[in-house]
């Protein structure tokens, strides 16, 4: 296996490969170009969007500023929106559902790293993540590495998500628990 491959399964891989590397930088760049580009330039940051993401960047709505680690991994469905300031770290695949919304300062965090301290300075690995469809996450949420979050929750503002959140209920707090269901 490459350690692309290994990265995405989820397994260690060595993050200073230099085809990991490579990918990293062109994200990157992308994301840069994408921040420095004039709010009427609806055109050239369709097409970045478009190149960044793995699925989803035709219809994708997005406040820059926007941060991410490959771009690739990210499979978004249909018009997802992402405000000012978000950042998605995508060593493992982050699918994310249609219509979801995404406060200001959301991270999605995939990476995890080795309890070993020896092991931490050479390899890692990461978990995905998934969200579902028409879920609003609040602003400045941190949904940490391995979590579902199932259609049509709620996840409130400054929420630390380190488990899975059920569809149709309202999650908040650190770390973020269901408060109630969502009532249609």
């Amino acid at each position: 296996m490459s350690e692309r491959q290994r990265m995405v399964a989820g397994e260690l891989y060595d993050p200073m490969d230099a085809e990991l590397v490579t990918a990293r930088t062109r994200a990157r760049n992308l994301c840069q170009l994408l921040n420095a580009s004039a709010e009427a330039d609806t055109g050239t940051r369709r097409q970045i969007l478009e190149e960044l993401f793995g699925a989803g960047g035709e219809s994708v709505l997005m406040q820059p500023p926007f941060f991410c680690d490959y771009g690739a991994n990210i499979e978004l469905g249909e018009r997802v929106f992402f405000n000012f300031n978000c950042i998605i770290l995508d060593v493992c695949p982050v699918r994310i559902g249609s219509f979801t919304l995404f406060g200001p300062s959301v991270q999605i965090l995939t990476p995890m790293h080795p309890w070993n301290a020896e092991a931490r300075r050479k390899k890692e690995f990461g978990k995905p993540v998934e969200i579902g469809s028409d879920v609003w996450v609040g602003g400045g949420a941190i949904i940490l590495p391995g979590v579902r979050i199932g259609a049509r929750a709620v996840i409130g503002a400054g929420s630390v998500v380190s488990r899975d959140i059920p569809d149709g209920t309202f999650a908040a707090g650190n770390p973020c628990r269901v408060v109630r269901e969502i009532a249609e």
